[in-house]
């Protein structure tokens, strides 16, 4: 009896043994043949990415919806797929109105951009004009959808410091990517709590002054003082302070930045711009712009360089564009011109 419980023992363990042995063999022959897919799927892809005349790389061309070699020219797949919009547009404008996407995030909301806005036009969906109830209803609607934009202090601060350096920016004439910088700078300066015993205004304005000579397209303090509705001493303190807390790597003023404005609110040629930056120049190897306001040698740099060229310019004319007095555009240009070797017109 014995002798028969163990041969079906017996039996038993090896059945089990065998069951283990296929399903090991099964098991590998699955992962070698997933292996060999794989590999056979990179193959195909990099072959499909190489010309099959001469191996060179494919690129796609949208506007005739063919794949061609880069190499050879040959035309290797025609009629493709157009994945963008099925409308057309013909400027910025019809863009914008056709395109079913919002606008992209930026950092000159102090939502970003992300909160839901109600338009102030009183239409509905089909441009039909709405009931006098209904207006009522959408102005109580655009009330407190204002406020719950603005959760709490912080966000109160962000938008009216934000608003502030747009105001001013607008006025400077300083493009988009000027005022996200001076918009960065501000919030990383509301983070790191700079701002108490300090006006919105104060490091708003400090904010773009930065921001400006980082873009490489400065403005003078008397430009940013008449825009600003702080003093020049608070705004220069208020500066110093958020340049050194915050670390920016700011350049000196770079003369030579100021000349394009400068010429061309005097509608100069581009001779005398031309010449204008050589003075510049020519007075850095001197060291003469050492110590000097870099608006009063833009200026003095243009005025001079009008000179060279002809061009009938007024000192007046060049200390109203510049904002900078007649008196130091006169002793500056001398002082250019000698350093230039052509002290005779001076």
């Amino acid at each position: 009896m014995s002798d028969t419980r163990t041969r079906e023992y017996t039996e038993r363990e090896s059945e089990k043994h065998d069951e283990e042995t296929v399903d090991d063999k099964e098991a590998s022959t699955t992962e070698t043949r997933r292996r060999t897919e794989t590999e056979s799927e990179v193959e195909s892809e990099s072959e499909t990415h190489r010309c099959p005349e001469c191996s060179g790389n494919l690129i796609q061309d949208e506007a005739r919806g063919e794949t061609v070699c880069s190499d050879c020219g040959l035309v290797v797949d025609e009629n493709s797929i157009d994945r963008g919009p099925e409308w057309r547009a013909f400027d910025s404008a019809e863009r914008d109105q056709k395109s079913r996407v919002g606008a992209p995030t930026t950092k000159l909301m102090h939502d970003k951009g992300l909160s839901t806005n109600i338009g102030w036009q009183d239409k509905d969906a089909y441009g039909n004009a709405l009931s006098a109830r209904q207006r009522e209803q959408m102005q109580r609607l655009r009330t407190w959808n204002e406020r719950f934009r603005t959760r709490d202090s912080k966000e109160r601060n962000l938008k009216q410091a934000l608003g502030e350096i747009d105001r001013m920016a607008s006025a400077l004439g300083l493009p988009e990517s000027v005022r996200e910088t001076a918009s960065v700078i501000y919030r990383r300066a509301l983070d790191e709590d700079l701002l108490p015993g300090r006006s919105i205004e104060g490091v708003a304005t400090a904010a773009l002054y930065a921001a400006a000579r980082q873009a490489g397209t400065p403005r003078s303090l008397d430009e940013i003082e008449r825009v600003s509705r702080v003093d020049r001493m608070e705004l220069t303190r208020t500066y110093r302070y958020v340049v050194r807390e915050l670390k920016l790597e700011i350049e000196p003023a770079d003369p030579e930045q100021y000349v394009p404005r400068f010429a061309s609110d005097l509608d100069l040629s581009d001779e005398s711009e031309r010449q204008a930056r050589e003075l510049l120049r020519n007075a850095k190897e001197e060291a003469i712009h050492s110590g000097k306001s870099p608006v009063g040698l833009a200026a003095a740099a243009v005025y001079a360089a009008a000179l060279l060229t002809n061009e009938k310019v007024t000192q007046n004319e060049v200390s109203e564009v510049a904002n900078v007095s007649e008196v130091t555009i006169r002793n500056r240009y001398k002082e250019l011109l000698e350093a230039d070797g052509a002290g005779v017109l001076a």
